[in-house]
């Protein structure tokens, strides 16, 4: 019996060109999903994810953790400054990243609508806070009340004893070297100098507070990934 004829170099690429074809389509396809459960657990860890989509073009380069978009939807997350500064960091090879939370509790600190946007590797952040929940986050008969918000500081009266000063005072939050400090203002005590965030990846540049019309507090900060 004659057997089958050899395949012909251009049915052979053609074939090998149709499944080529076929594997990306199902890259472009069920990688993104991969990629959005595995981030979905990720942050899981923290709290409870509403949703997370990804996008990337071609799909293949996820394999190496780059993506072109990602979008978090959280209800609630509540984790540490240093497992917040991880998260972000885990994402610096994203190149449009949005990640938004009902209520995000951050360290001591309630908060509620919080949003999280990264542009290549520049990131802001915007979070609303009440009077309840400062005051919560502040040790026992300490208070502090915003007096201003201008050029990436804060200036609030703080009073109860912040700095070892027994009296109000008035102090700055401000980007140092990359890290968030706040500082009382005064000839004799500008010197006393308090760390409040600091990490190696994530450069402070600015802080931002305003009083809402609802009342309580909209906090910011702008930084970038280093």
């Amino acid at each position: 019996m004659r057997g089958r004829a050899p395949l012909s170099k251009r049915t052979l690429l053609l074939s090998v060109a149709g499944a080529v074809l076929v594997l990306l389509v199902l890259a472009q396809v069920l990688l993104p999903r991969i990629a959005a459960s595995e981030i979905s657990s990720r942050v899981s860890r923290y709290g409870e994810v509403a949703s997370v989509s990804v996008s990337a073009w071609p799909a293949l380069k996820l394999l190496w953790g780059h993506a072109d978009s990602v979008k978090v939807r959280a209800r609630s997350l509540a984790l540490d400054p240093a497992q917040a500064a991880k998260l972000v960091w885990e994402g610096r090879d994203v190149g449009s990243e949005d990640v938004s939370a009902e209520s995000v509790k951050v360290g001591s600190l309630q908060l509620s609508d919080a949003t999280l946007r990264k542009r290549g590797s520049w990131l802001s952040a915007f979070a609303s806070a009440d009077q309840a929940a400062v005051k919560a986050a502040l040790p026992e008969g300490f208070e502090v009340r915003l007096l201003s918000s201008r050029d990436g500081q804060v200036e609030v009266q703080a009073s109860g004893g912040l700095f070892g000063v027994g009296t109000g005072v008035d102090a700055v939050a401000l980007a140092s070297g990359g890290r968030l400090v706040a500082h009382p203002l005064g000839f004799l005590i500008e010197g006393l100098q308090l760390a409040i965030f600091s990490d190696p990846h994530v450069y402070v540049e600015g802080v931002s507070a305003s009083v809402p019309p609802s009342g309580g507090y909209r906090l910011g900060m702008s930084a970038s990934l280093r």
